[in-house]
């Protein structure tokens, strides 16, 4: 009974992490495709003035904050796991005390 439920919550949560992944894939791949097109528009119709830069950064900056919250912190040691460690490593600290 136990087992199952553990395998359950393990599905859930794996099962919430691969939809946090597909939605940066979703997001970068809309990215791919709509600063070209804005590219092409600026370029084409206002090419004294380069106006895509802003979407280009903006945008950019929005999705790699998107890639940190799907992947990076992770990378640099800030994820649940860090969370869950230190936490556990605080209570230890404070039993000492006690």
């Amino acid at each position: 009974m136990k087992n199952n439920f553990l395998e359950e919550q393990a599905y859930k949560s794996v099962k919430k992490r691969v939809k946090k992944i597909k939605g940066f894939y979703v997001h970068l791949s809309i990215y791919c495709f709509v600063i070209p097109i804005l590219i092409f528009a600026n370029l084409k119709f206002d090419p004294h003035f380069h106006w895509f830069w802003f979407s280009l950064l903006g945008w950019g900056i929005g999705l790699l904050s998107h890639w940190l919250h799907v992947f990076g912190f992770d990378k640099i040691g800030l994820s649940k796991d860090w969370e869950e460690r230190k936490i556990r490593e605080i209570m230890e600290e404070n039993k000492k005390y006690k």
